[in-house]
């Protein structure tokens, strides 16, 4: 196991505000134990970002298929992690109280593997298709994909009127395209997240 080096962590303290603004006994127990597993594993991940980060070289070649497990869980940075687990507590809280508990987490399980086989299956079929080995190298972490897949399932049950990004207004149909960009510009280079999967999750109806 290894720690984060020690420093200001400026997006993880946006966070745990954002969270106590809310209110802990205001968050329903999956979406709690979401954001609070994602903040342990972002502060004592379990492996490095290239040993936890989902490829088609890694796992369907080398047969690492814990990286299924471990990729949505690790973080490239705060702002990461903060733009991921902000989204989260919104959703969840929404999407936990219509579903119920028991619905989400078994919603919250199911995406996240699926995701991440989705991304696999993406990345192998266009370095196929394009001949282009490199995509099958091409690494992510991160909760995005899950998290586009429950802004698809939340427009499902409440489609029209608005979200909060970064404090401002943005009309639910516009919200995931909003989210991505937020997350390309704060993620690092070559560690992205999920894009291939987001990006259809936002060409979703």
């Amino acid at each position: 196991m290894q720690r984060r080096s020690r420093g200001i962590n400026t997006g993880l303290i946006l966070l745990l505000s954002q969270i106590f603004n809310v209110g802990i006994n205001n968050i329903p127990p999956v979406t709690l134990a979401t954001l609070a597993l994602n903040i342990w594993f972002f502060l004592n991940p379990q492996k490095p970002l290239y040993s936890s980060c989902l490829s088609v070289e890694k796992c369907c070649q080398q047969k690492d298929w814990q990286r299924l497990l471990l990729s949505p869980l690790h973080h490239a940075n705060d702002w990461h992690l903060y733009f991921n687990m902000a989204s989260m507590l919104w959703k969840g809280i929404h999407l936990e109280r219509r579903l119920g508990s028991r619905w989400f987490a078994l919603v919250i399980t199911t995406f996240s593997i699926l995701t991440g086989v989705v991304y696999l299956l993406l990345q192998f079929a266009v370095a196929e298709f394009m001949d282009e080995p490199d995509f099958k190298r091409s690494c992510a972490v991160g909760f995005s994909g899950v998290l586009f897949a429950l802004k698809v399932l939340n427009n499902h049950y409440c489609p029209g009127g608005f979200v909060n990004i970064l404090g401002f207004p943005v009309p639910n149909r516009f919200a995931c395209w909003v989210e991505l960009v937020a997350i390309h510009l704060f993620s690092p280079g070559p560690l992205k997240a999920k894009k291939t999967t987001e990006l259809l999750h936002c060409l979703s109806p």
